[in-house]
């Protein structure tokens, strides 16, 4: 980064986006527990120290038999076997199958030596003889021929003991969480979460709950940014409210130095009391500032530099986003969340989009990227995008009811009704 500048600049997305996500790279490992690691990603690579199943097992409940002893079984020529005993899961029949024999077996428990083919209860008379109140099984009525391996897992079957399962890099979802559970593992190494400052600066800004007055309104930011700092996986630190003081934002930024990455909303654009350029200047380094999109122009990038409060040196990136409330969100969105999924780790950091049919009309003025908040719909084989309500940066509530982000390049001066455009989903269910 340039040493102490304020370098103006006029980038697009693209070379803005590449030269902050230099600064990042994974966390260090850490061990958690499997739930708490959902959504985080494998710091190494598991392989695994048993065989999944550990045993030869029934994968129906029926009973075990001799392959063999079914041949020509019918509906009409029935085999029937003398029933030797029966067997749960989690337990071990003492005694091998002898040839022309069954053993009554439900699913999970271990195939006894002899038996090579399990026959589940439809395929045999069990139901009938219940029905007419049979209270044991002594012999059975086999409907069907079985082949040898019929419904039986093997050991081995699904993992084997040295077997590389999973990979780094692999994001822990549920199923995920299930395979390291069967390998009898309690915890999972994977990258640490980051912890993100978030710091809104303001006289006009109010915490909610506290009466507004003249001319001031509440600190929507802090929450729109923690609550979607949590949902990328990081862990939010909330710093409160500094006034339009570089010595009010000095003294909140200095309790982000513990963090991984400082997050500010507002004082990054021209007027005279946007200070937190001023604090980088003073307190670190901006790499740049304003990027060639809408929302959200003046956003900065740099970092922190000092102490933490044990005195070790530090250098934290710092993103200035916009004050205005969908700049903020959006900008969070396009910068902050590569930047988070790449300390967490991950390798797919852009969000999938599709392509779809507009309707509406959008306009761009001055050649910037637009992302115009859309509700996004699957109808038949193609998505339709509508505007979700008005497009200024205040406008919270067409934020909130967006699912995903329409997207007006630089080079097109308008969208109109009917125009294929590419729309970036922010949630992952889509109606339709």
């Amino acid at each position: 980064m340039p040493d102490k500048k304020l370098m103006p600049s006029w980038l697009s997305l693209e070379e803005a986006l590449e030269r902050l996500l230099a600064f990042f790279e994974p966390l260090e490992r850490e061990e958690r527990p499997l739930l708490e690691a959902v959504g985080q990603v494998l710091a190494e690579d598991i392989v695994s120290p048993l065989d999944v199943p550990t045993v030869t097992n029934s994968s129906m409940d029926g009973y075990a038999i001799h392959a063999a002893d079914t041949s020509a079984a019918g509906r009409q020529t029935p085999v029937t076997l003398p029933v030797d005993g029966y067997v749960a899961a989690g337990h071990v029949y003492p005694h091998p199958v002898a040839q022309g024999h069954a053993l009554r077996i439900m699913t999970g428990a271990p195939i006894p030596p002899g038996a090579d083919a399990v026959v589940p209860f439809e395929d045999t008379d069990e139901l009938e003889q219940k029905e007419q109140g049979a209270q044991a099984i002594q012999s059975v009525r086999i409907y069907h021929e079985a082949a040898p391996g019929a419904n039986i897992r093997g050991a081995g079957e699904d993992v084997r003991q040295g077997q590389r399962v999973l990979a780094r890099g692999t994001v822990i979802k549920p199923a995920t969480a299930a395979v390291l559970a069967s390998l009898g593992l309690v915890t999972a190494p994977v990258f640490r979460r980051p912890t993100v400052a978030i710091l809104a600066t303001g006289d006009e800004v109010v915490a909610p709950g506290q009466p507004l007055g003249p001319g001031q309104l509440y600190n929507s930011n802090s929450y729109g940014l923690a609550a979607l700092v949590q949902s990328y996986g990081a862990v939010p630190k909330l710093l409160g409210i500094a006034r339009d003081t570089v010595e009010a934002v000095e003294e909140r930024l200095a309790e982000g130095m513990e963090a991984d990455l400082v997050l500010t909303a507002a004082g990054v654009s021209r007027g005279d009391y946007d200070v937190v350029k001023d604090v980088l200047l003073r307190h670190g380094e901006i790499d740049f500032w304003t990027v060639r999109i809408r929302p959200g122009k003046p956003m900065a990038f740099g970092a922190l530099v000092g102490t933490d409060r044990r005195g070790r040196p530090r250098r934290v990136p710092q993103i200035g986003l916009p004050g205005n409330p969908v700049s903020a969100l959006v900008t969070c969105e396009l910068f902050a969340r590569p930047a988070i999924l790449k300390m967490l780790g991950y390798t797919q950091l852009a969000r999938p989009s599709v392509s779809a049919v507009f309707h509406g009309s959008l306009t761009n003025p001055d050649g910037r990227r637009t992302f115009a908040r859309a509700i996004l719909e699957r109808r038949g084989d193609s998505y339709h995008a509508t505007l979700s309500g008005g497009q200024g940066s205040h406008i919270l509530s067409a934020l909130a009811l967006a699912n995903a982000l329409v997207v007006l390049p630089e080079e097109r001066p308008s969208l109109r009704d009917g125009e294929l455009v590419q729309a970036i989903l922010l949630d992952a269910d889509i109606p339709g």
